[in-house]
């Protein structure tokens, strides 16, 4: 099924169902890549049809970290903390991430992730970066142990949509 969401491109929304077994395999390969499913099997056509231009993957990323933005503020109004949580970290990986193809470059862990971050606040000299980056850390943990105070969590929340404006202003994407 494919939507028509602006007049410049199509987005696509694809429902296929798979055995079961296979959906047990992809969820685990994807948690064992620090990834969600959609990054998963998004990655896996790109090179599967050798389609690697970054902007591309930049234009996935940047799709992922607005969906899951969307699903984090939707989890805030129903008072899921926990969840929204990590909707908000998914986010914050997916707008660095974009950032990193846009450059050419693969982001493959967490580890990987923190040293882009160092990268750009170098780089910027902007210290900001990494505070707001930490802040959406400390929401991927609170998925895992539930210990954050709603307040944090939507003070936290905040930090992450202050880093996604900053990273998305340092897209080429954005520039073409």
């Amino acid at each position: 099924m494919f939507n028509l969401v602006d007049s410049r491109r199509i987005v696509a929304t694809i429902t296929f169902e798979v055995p079961e077994r296979l959906l047990v395999v992809l969820r685990e390969k994807a948690r064992l890549e620090g990834k969600v499913l959609e990054e998963l099997l998004s990655e896996a056509v790109l090179k599967y049809y050798n389609l690697g231009d970054p902007r591309l993957k930049a234009e996935i990323y940047l799709k992922l970290c607005e969906k899951y933005l969307r699903e984090g503020e939707k989890l805030l109004k129903e008072k899921d903390y926990v969840q929204a949580s990590e909707k908000f970290w998914g986010s914050a990986t997916q707008i660095v991430k974009a950032l990193a193809a846009d450059r050419g470059l693969e982001l493959r862990s967490h580890g990987e992730l923190h040293s882009f971050i160092s990268r750009l606040e170098k780089e910027t000299g902007d210290p900001d970066i990494r505070r707001l980056w930490q802040s959406a850390g400390m929401l991927h943990q609170n998925f895992y142990e539930n210990w954050l105070p709603p307040e944090m969590v939507e003070g936290n929340a905040e930090d992450v949509k202050k880093l996604i404006e900053i990273v998305k202003n340092m897209l080429k994407l954005n520039k073409y």
